[in-house]
């Protein structure tokens, strides 16, 4: 795969510019790995028009309020900088740890990798059998006409009382928003921008999860793909 080493980076965040020789997980639409590739090679929407589709997450973490965690992404994000989304929204690495599939498990340890190094959520606080995997969704979108996104994305969700430390390289903002609160936003949004993939899975099933999150049915849609945004 082409990773079009002529993308100049030169006026990108340099921590980010490093991250993005990270290696993601390919896969197919049917989340089986076809191989690896860097996190750049993965976003570049000349490669995603190819059909480049990589694994990720998306957290969905509450408090024992059902007050649910968002964040605004860090100015210095080269894909969608500056927009609210979910709680963490990342990738699991091509490791020996985070591509292991046996109950999510190399999701789990990824997403509790990220929650540390975005929010400063010690591990402790998040245990991985704390996570519930609900479903995956397959969804395209674009940033800017160089970067986007083309991902199955696991959604796991979790209900904690947590410290936050947050990464200013990659969290702007945090604010904890109860159910009704984050439908208003979604009625009059004023100036709150958000993510594409947090529309789209906001608009089909987050609030639908949100009344029943003591009661959460973790079978019904495990084994389904929900391709979103097409």
């Amino acid at each position: 795969m082409d990773s079009h080493e002529d993308v100049n980076l030169d006026s990108y965040n340099e921590e980010q510019v490093r991250l993005l020789e990270e290696m993601c997980i390919l896969v197919d639409e049917n989340d089986k790995r076809v191989g690896a590739e860097t996190k750049k090679a993965c976003h570049l929407m000349e490669n995603i028009h190819k059909g480049l589709l990589h694994r990720a997450f998306s957290v969905f973490l509450f408090d024992s309020q059902n007050k649910l965690l968002l964040q605004q992404r860090s100015s210095d994000k080269i894909t969608f900088p500056n927009l609210w989304t979910n709680t963490c929204c990342s990738h699991p690495l091509n490791t020996s740890l985070e591509s292991e599939e046996e109950g999510q498990i190399g999701i789990r340890r990824a997403a509790q990798r990220k929650l540390e190094h975005e929010l400063g959520i010690k591990p402790e606080q998040i245990q991985l059998s704390n996570f519930k995997f609900l479903t995956k969704i397959h969804y395209l979108a674009q940033s800017d006409r160089i970067w986007g996104e083309h991902e199955v994305d696991y959604i796991l969700v979790l209900r904690a009382n947590v410290d936050l430390n947050t990464n200013p390289n990659e969290v702007k903002s945090v604010q904890w928003l109860s159910l009704e609160e984050l439908r208003a936003l979604f009625e009059n949004p004023k100036d709150w921008k958000f993510t594409p993939w947090f529309k789209l899975i906001s608009e089909n099933f987050l609030f639908g999860w949100w009344e029943n999150l003591d009661n959460l049915n973790i079978e019904k849609d495990k084994d389904k793909i929900y391709k979103l945004g097409f």
